[in-house]
């Protein structure tokens, strides 16, 4: 199978990241980085900014420059903050290669829209076949070679597959789905479920309390699912269950790190960027515009909002009527 050329655009950590997997899959890659300084260090195999001490793979060849990047690219993953992925693509994608396939890997929904990335992305890139990148991973981990799985998904199953076998490699481990929808969506809402596990292990509310927030953050995650029309068993595997379970378990999450603050009552101003926080509004509107029952997801947007406190919430959750637990 002959390599391709993969551009990476972002210089972030999860960009970073995942242009060493793709480098360790054999494939031959070019980073974009906006920042030249950045562009110079990916090229000297190493991010100091995003990922310090940690050394990639020899053979990433990284630059500023976007047409160089793009030029006769075989593959593209973007790996922007979901919330200024129009924004990036607003510049970009007239660079981009018609037909060549253009992996989302951020995780979110648009604030201002209730758009999916993947509906952002169908804007600007129209003659393109899209994917989304999704799954239980962290970029420390992931740049270090340490085993990973996550999942590949497009509409066309065999597109997701062909994919997932071009980047996986002996210590990232791609699936493949054809549920595109259910696997954007566990991407976006986990994030807002770890900022509750976070806030709720900072407010020293006991373990029982995260766990009962994180499997009741999942009844609502499949909920907003069902509405979307994505497959109930896609939130089961890596992107749905798996993510969750990783996101709401360590510090290592900037939404449960958010979360965590927040619960202690903490300054929040100079923490890292919390996808979920962008997340959590929109996610509670599009629930209300489907009728679905998402008492966490709300109680998460009025915290990061500041109109309730933690204690608030969780009193609100705990008073809700009694029911089943299948309803």
């Amino acid at each position: 199978m002959k390599p391709w050329r993969i551009t990476v655009l972002g210089g972030g950590a999860w960009g970073t990241a995942l242009t060493a997997a793709v480098c360790r899959s054999g494939q031959r890659v070019v980073q974009w980085a906006r920042d030249p300084e950045t562009a110079s260090a990916l090229s000297d195999g190493r991010n100091p900014r995003y990922l310090p001490g940690i050394s990639l793979p020899s053979g990433i060849s990284a630059t500023s420059d976007a047409a160089h990047a793009l030029d006769g690219t075989d593959c593209v993953l973007v790996v922007v903050p979901a919330q200024s992925l129009r924004e990036s693509l607003d510049s970009l994608a007239f660079r981009i290669p018609p037909h060549v396939p253009v992996i989302l890997c951020a995780k979110g929904i648009e604030r201002t829209t209730g758009l999916l990335l993947s509906d952002v992305a169908r804007e600007h890139l129209q003659g393109n076949p899209l994917a989304a990148l999704s799954g239980p991973s962290f970029a420390t981990d992931v740049a270090r070679g340490l085993p990973t799985a996550v999942v590949v998904a497009a509409e066309e199953e065999s597109l997701a597959a062909m994919l997932a076998l071009r980047f996986s490699s002996e210590t990232f481990r791609c699936y493949s789905t054809d549920d595109l929808t259910g696997v954007e969506i566990g991407g976006a809402l986990k994030n807002v479920f770890a900022i509750a596990a976070g806030a709720v292990t900072g407010a020293n509310l006991g373990a029982s309390a995260q766990a009962a927030m994180v499997t009741r953050g999942f009844v609502e995650l499949r909920r907003i699912g069902a509405a979307f029309g994505a497959r109930p068993e896609t939130f089961m595997g890596l992107s749905g269950l798996g993510d969750l379970m990783l996101t709401c378990s360590t510090v290592q999450s900037r939404n449960f790190a958010y979360g965590l603050a927040l619960g202690r009552g903490e300054d929040l101003d100079n923490l890292p960027l919390a996808e979920g926080v962008a997340t959590a509004g929109i996610a509670a509107r599009i629930a209300m515009d489907h009728g679905v029952d998402a008492p966490i997801i709300n109680a998460v947007s009025q915290l990061v909002d500041r109109r309730i406190t933690i204690q608030e919430a969780v009193q609100q959750l705990m008073n809700r009527p009694l029911k089943t637990e299948s309803e």
